[in-house]
């Protein structure tokens, strides 16, 4: 585990807290049938684990660049893409070619045309009734296409001065988002509830007001905003991070009101004004997690800093390993296997996840420092190796007569 799991002493260790929170309630919530008993009020909730890592992608990503154009006044766009194509995308496609070779292993009803996975644009136009498999694949829509125009637009705001209104354009973007959820709750979902058909009025509410990308920023955009005060202000940072606990008992606070707000997420006020009460509190409680005065961030834990790690493996296998424990255990007249199936899958996805990591997403990562750190003196030696073996074989080949 030791040389699998590796860790350093600048990790945020409130972070991984968080990570492993956030994939659990997103199992719990997908797990939904045959949970215990005690975690269906977690369950209620357990969509809301997507706008935790909505949060914390855009406090981490925003925080990295911010800093970078700080300290240089510009972004390495080709490093940027760089590590986000080898943190992604390699364990993306290896799910993907599960999904497509192995039809057993799909959970829904039908895949979407591999095209849509391919340019991170399943999000939109999903047409839920026959498209269900691989559909929690939209989340990863969502932050791809905010890691491509986020650099962008980081150097368009200041190139053109516009810093100083930084604040009031993504508190202006959120706004923008209920706008637009409050326009397609009334075109695509009011109109189904009125009629009656709630099989339709489900399919709108998913497929316009839900999936889109446009109406599911405010995390994203509420972690820019702490990675902007985290960089350019100091004395808002110093207040913050002082009062860490108050921080972290603020955002959960809010997280109780805004879970009130949104235990039937099938409606209008979780809908529209749930998705931002729920990521502000998400904010507060990422806050506390980033404050060394806090609770969260001084407690270390083995468990939920492995979690965290294999927090994205996790997410991409979960319901593939749900499905396929389901269809096992159908068949098996076994009491206590029915009766834990529950367990039974998260163990299989702790697995699944690590099998994954461990097979793709770690030896895509060391490829990934070799390639963004050519000059590193470990590569360099191998480098070093491979020349002289050249050489040796070919010198001599060259030295026969």
């Amino acid at each position: 585990m030791i040389k699998i799991f590796s860790s350093n002493s600048n990790r945020l260790h409130g972070l991984d807290h968080l990570r492993a929170i956030a994939i659990l309630l997103v199992m719990i919530f997908h797990y939904g049938r045959g949970i215990p008993s005690w975690l269906e009020p977690i369950q209620q909730i357990g969509w809301t684990g997507v706008d935790l890592f909505f949060v914390l992608s855009g406090y981490l990503i925003g925080f990295q660049l911010l800093k970078e154009f700080k300290d240089k006044k510009e972004i390495d766009f080709k490093r940027f893409y760089l590590k986000r194509f080898f943190r992604i995308i390699p364990a993306y496609l290896a799910v993907l070619i599960l999904y497509f070779s192995i039809g057993s292993l799909r959970e829904g009803s039908g895949l979407p045309p591999l095209w849509r996975f391919l340019t991170f644009t399943q999000n939109f136009g999903l047409d839920t009734p026959t498209q269900k498999t691989f559909s929690h694949a939209w989340s990863l829509c969502v932050e791809e296409q905010f890691y491509l125009l986020l650099p962008i637009t980081i150097i368009l705001m200041f190139q053109s001065r516009l810093q100083k209104l930084t604040p009031y354009l993504m508190v202006g973007l959120i706004g923008i988002g209920i706008l637009i959820r409050i326009h397609n709750w009334n075109e695509f979902v009011q109109p189904y509830i009125d009629s009656g058909s709630r099989r339709l009025m489900i399919q709108g509410l998913l497929e316009k007001v839900y999936y889109p990308s446009h109406n599911r920023m405010d995390g994203l955009i509420i972690g820019v905003m702490i990675a902007s005060v985290f960089n350019f202000k100091p004395r808002v940072q110093d207040f913050l991070t002082k009062y860490g606990n108050i921080v972290l008992l603020f955002g959960l606070i809010q997280f109780v009101i805004a879970y009130q707000v949104c235990q039937n997420l099938i409606s209008y006020k979780a809908m529209i004004y749930g998705l931002p009460l729920i990521s502000l509190a998400y904010g507060f409680i990422v806050v506390g997690a980033i404050s060394p005065t806090c609770i969260i961030y001084k407690l270390k834990s083995r468990f939920t800093f492995v979690i965290a790690t294999l927090s994205y493996a996790i997410y991409l296998t979960h319901k593939q390993i749900y499905h396929f424990v389901k269809i096992i255990s159908k068949d098996m007249d076994n009491g206590f296997i029915q009766q834990n199936v529950f367990w039974i899958c998260l163990l299989g996805a702790l697995i699944g996840g690590l099998t994954l990591h461990v097979l793709i997403e770690k030896p895509f990562m060391k490829l990934r420092d070799r390639v963004l750190n050519p000059d590193d003196k470990k590569f360099q030696k191998i480098r070093g190796r491979l020349i002289l073996n050249y050489i040796k074989t070919f010198g001599d080949r060259k030295a026969r007569p």
